[in-house]
């Protein structure tokens, strides 16, 4: 009896030690956010580029990095942790997500271009 408390979950076939949970590991993290926070920060500041569309791209792929680097050094999500099945829900969430913001934007675009004529001239209602 005391040796299955003594496993714990581990007992039941599951690793419970995290993959990166190590100081080195966390301030690796913690070195690459406030990098990835610092570049887009100095370029919205200095102005270095002119087009507001491409320094919006850049901030947007800054951003995706960024919540790359927190899920693998701080959430310590990756194909090995928890069988994978922790990376599979992520892609399914994600999946999810581009569906119901596709799907929505089409609609609001479609509702918008199908609109009776003369109501995208507002200064004319009554």
């Amino acid at each position: 009896m005391s040796a299955n408390l003594q496993t714990g979950a581990a007992g039941h076939g599951h690793d419970t030690a995290p993959a990166h949970a190590t100081f080195r590991g966390y301030m690796t993290g913690f070195v690459l956010s406030v990098i990835l926070t610092a570049i887009p920060f100095w370029l919205v500041m200095s102005g270095v580029i002119s087009s507001k569309q491409g320094t919006a791209a850049i901030i947007l792929a800054f951003a995706v990095v960024q919540m790359i680097v927190h899920m693998i050094f701080f959430l310590h999500m990756d194909a090995k942790s928890e069988g994978g099945w922790s990376l599979m829900a992520l892609i399914f969430s994600l999946i999810l997500v581009v569906i119901v913001l596709t799907g929505s934007l089409w609609v609001m675009y479609n509702l918008n271009t199908n609109m009776m004529p003369g109501m995208h001239d507002m200064s004319q209602m009554p």
